[in-house]
């Protein structure tokens, strides 16, 4: 088996942790760009990238490992405190995300790294590295390969011995003093290997986890660029046995000979007992302070990350693994089909009247009931998944727009199935866009309104119930709704009757039709009015609500209702006629039980009064076109939902109740989908269907 096709096994996690990484990335440095002198930050942008770029190269995507190691040479400087990042920093760096980014996803498409172009973006990064006291758009440019032509170089010719450095020398001694073993190891691959940076990395890398590499020929910089041809030589510190070591490199895929030696304080030609410091007491004076580390060679220092990155994946309490959603999704689907068996066998036995399978249904219940409950957890993942691509939007939009936003998010950490969760990332970027475009005013307009120049946008969510509420807010301009009216009466969608009796509430309701827009011109942002409408039809394809509520001069607020999950859910079943219908318990708030006497007419609208308060009814057999025998029944059986937040409640009237009981909700296909009033439907226990009501649209 080749090695390409050993690497390509690895792929798909491959991807999965790049994903991750860059999502880590991009929050950290939205994170360093308000804390710039935040070292701690500084170094896990490090970390990560140094992560990152370690699994590129090892994979083979050498163009990819040569961008991220780019970015390592700017955020070294500013760990060493040679540079500070200002805002262009951030911008390069930023592109540089996106870049790879594009790399990813191109690699995910059957392509490779190389069919982005990186060039550019690599040499600005070499000239800002090359010149931190110079303003980065002034930066002079590298050699056309994108790197110094002083960098690199080749490994000197068997024999010859390679000079130490005087910090190299003192690493060795304080080795030595210490019983440490130093060795010099050459490393020599077959002349066919096509992934030759991979291959040192991993020669690097094991070298690293048994002791502390003191110095790499060439430079590890060059051999990740592969600027070299075959042969490289390590200086390694180790208490491992040389031979031992020699075996473990050679068992490395496309190594072709490794040699070894000793190396003796006699070669290295200075006194073991003599400080480095002692040594060099008199050029202390002239020399520029050296950046705080470890006396440890830079190299050592990103084996050591290494070391703990692999200590910390292998620890007992952090062992994860990756499922396809594919398989999630027809997991759920089995757990659908057992929990509408369960519910026939439950059936079957309450017809059937026998005793003796009740303890055994009971306990099939039971288990049937925690498989579900795992499952659905299984599929449940924090919002932040769509909330961590925001403030980067924000960041960006606000640039371009020339104002200043602030994005503040609150309940990250609730849980939504994965399936919503995919569905709502594009909607969500809609209301931010439309809020930054026309919600928030520019600095100069806010000041004259007597508003901070700051704006403020907020982004939030939070369980109520079975669902969980998204909430987008501003205290920008609101909706103009004399402007909204304007425009409806001019497009014929209201009379100027009606434009007089309507409310601001109810005129904002207006944007959310198909085509509506009140922007004077059409933006790259926003204007086409599209974007609401589309925001709303997705939200309702999910079972979710999707209202607007604003004033105009203080702000709008949007909020979206969308269900925990939309393969199994709680519902109560009610009868209209021979028919049988569910509400999901979302929606439910009560069941009352009306006597006749009180049922009152304001308006021509039956109400009760409820605890005091007005209850409009309406008869839902009316509604969905279900003949009712409800006949001369001196009381009458009342559903009672509330569909949204602040909306008043409203009771059904329906036949009677059937009970409580978990259903899974079956689409009804493309033919029915826009049919007003059903949600869906759903296998009832004696295999008969029940429609699912959609209490919002009744």
């Amino acid at each position: 088996m080749s090695d390409s096709m050993d690497m390509s096994q690895y792929l798909g996690a491959f991807l999965d942790e790049a994903g991750d990484n860059l999502e880590h990335l991009n929050e950290l440095l939205l994170t360093a760009e308000q804390n710039q002198s935040d070292m701690d930050i500084i170094n896990e942008i490090f970390r990560v990238a140094h992560t990152f770029k370690g699994m590129s190269a090892t994979m083979g995507f050498a163009r990819m490992a040569a961008l991220t190691h780019s970015m390592e040479d700017l955020l070294g400087l500013v760990r060493s405190g040679n540079l500070v990042l200002s805002s262009d920093d951030v911008d390069m760096l930023f592109k540089c995300l996106d870049t790879l980014t594009a790399m990813v996803d191109s690699i995910r498409g059957g392509g490779q790294d190389s069919d982005v172009e990186s060039g550019d973006l690599i040499s600005d990064l070499h000239a800002r590295r090359d010149h931190p006291e110079a303003k980065p758009d002034s930066l002079a440019a590298p050699d056309d390969k994108g790197h110094d032509s002083n960098k690199g170089g080749e490994a000197k010719p068997d024999g010859e011995a390679e000079e130490l450095s005087e910090m190299e020398r003192d690493w060795v001694i304080s080795a030595k003093e210490s019983g440490i073993n130093v060795y010099e190891i050459k490393v020599s691959l077959v002349e066919t290997c096509m992934l030759r940076a991979a291959r040192a990395y991993m020669v690097v890398t094991l070298v690293g986890d048994r002791g502390d590499v003191i110095k790499s020929v060439p430079s590890v910089e060059d051999l990740e660029k592969e600027a070299f041809d075959r042969e490289f030589t390590l200086y390694v510190a180790t208490r491992e046995d040389r031979k031992s070591l020699e075996t473990k490199i050679l068992n490395i895929g496309e190594v072709a000979s490794v040699t070894s030696r000793d190396v003796t304080l006699e070669e290295i030609g200075d006194d073991p007992k003599m400080t480095f410091d002692e040594k060099h007491a008199e050029d202390k004076v002239e020399a520029e302070p050296a950046p705080k580390q470890k006396d440890k060679p830079a190299e050592q220092a990103e084996q050591d990350e290494h070391k703990k990155q692999h200590q910390a994946a292998n620890k007992p309490g952090s062992r994860t693994v990756r499922v396809d959603i594919g398989r999630l999704d027809k997991l759920m689907n089995l757990v659908g089909e057992l929990v509408i068996g369960r519910a026939r066998i439950e059936r079957l036995v309450q017809e059937s009247r026998l005793k003796a399978f009740e303890e055994p249904l009971s306990q099939l219940g039971r288990i049937s009931g925690d498989i579900q409950e795992i499952v659905t957890k299984l599929r449940m993942v924090p919002v932040s998944m769509v909330f961590d691509r925001l403030p980067r939007l924000v960041r960006d939009l606000s640039r371009q727009m020339g104002k200043d936003i602030q994005l503040q998010v609150e309940g990250a950490d609730t849980e939504l199935d994965r399936t919503v969760i995919d569905e709502i990332g594009d909607p969500m970027v809609h209301l931010l866009r439309n809020s930054l475009d026309h919600g928030i005013e520019s600095p100069d307009q806010r000041e004259s309104s007597g508003k901070p120049r700051l704006g403020t946008i907020t982004v939030a969510a939070y369980q109520e119930g079975n669902g969980v509420i998204i909430e987008v807010r501003d205290d920008g301009a609101g909706i103009n709704a004399e402007k909204v009216k304007k425009k409806a009466i001019e497009r014929g969608i209201i009379t100027n009757e009606q434009a007089m009796s309507m409310t601001d509430d109810e005129a904002a309701q207006i944007v959310m039709l198909p085509g509506f827009s009140t922007a004077d011109k059409v933006t790259d942002l926003s204007g086409r009015g599209v974007g609401t409408d589309a925001v709303k039809s997705k939200v309702e394809s999910l079972g979710g609500q999707f209202m607007i509520y604003s004033k105009f001069g203080q702000g709008t607020r949007v909020v979206i209702r969308l269900p925990l999950t939309l393969a199994i859910v709680l519902a109560l079943l009610i009868r209209v006629g021979d028919e049988t219908y569910a509400i999901s318990l979302e929606n439910v708030e009560e069941t009352l039980l009306v006597h006749k006497k009180d049922i009152k007419f304001v308006h021509g609208t039956p109400v009760t009064t409820v605890r005091g308060e007005i209850l409009p009814l309406s008869d839902l057999s009316a509604i969905i076109g279900t003949p009712g025998d409800r006949g001369q029944c001196e009381e009458n059986s009342v559903v009672v939902v509330r569909v949204g937040r602040d909306r008043s409640r409203v009771g059904f009237l329906v036949d009677a109740f059937v009970g409580q009981q978990e259903i899974v909700i079956k689409p009804l296909g493309k033919l029915l989908r826009k049919v007003r009033g059903i949600a869906g439907a759903t296998i009832l226990g004696d295999g008969n269907v029940a429609l699912i009501l959609d209490a919002a649209s009744l």
